[in-house]
């Protein structure tokens, strides 16, 4: 079976979803899939075949990150980083179905993502920075 995170990888050059553990214990390999989070690692590639799929790579632009990435780095939610790609990825998910989530639905969310550096704290402390920074820009498009 060929994965769609081999596919992404070593077909596409999009190396941003990791390769953890390779059966869907991590999370390091999550990417969106019609705007919900998937493992990667998981998912034969012809099953998203006429689907969206939204990588890491694809939620910034040159000029800025997206909010989710940006709050990572105030809160200096990553240590050494390979969890990163996934959590932000899953984050972006929770915050475009529930712009003002509890600290126990970001850890819910998150429930499904390791890291072995952080401890957790700090990313649930960006989740919240970004879904703030969602709700002013927001605010302020109206």
């Amino acid at each position: 079976m060929t994965t769609l995170q081999a596919v992404l990888r070593y077909q596409l050059g999009q190396t941003a979803a990791k390769e953890g553990c390779r059966q869907g214990g991590c999370g390091s390999c999550a990417v969106l899939v019609d705007d919900q989070p998937i493992l990667s690692c998981l998912l034969p590639v012809e099953d998203v075949e006429g689907r969206r799929v939204t990588t890491l790579e694809a939620i910034s632009t040159p000029d800025a990150l997206h909010p989710v990435q940006q709050a990572f780095i105030d809160r200096l939610a990553f240590q050494c980083g390979y969890c990163t790609p996934g959590m932000v990825m899953v984050s972006k998910a929770l915050l475009d179905h529930n712009p003002a989530p509890t600290r126990d639905e970001i850890r819910d969310a998150l429930a499904g993502n390791v890291c072995r550096c952080t401890g957790y704290e700090p990313i649930v402390a960006a989740v919240e920075d970004a879904a703030r920074a969602t709700a002013r820009t927001a605010g302020q498009a109206r």
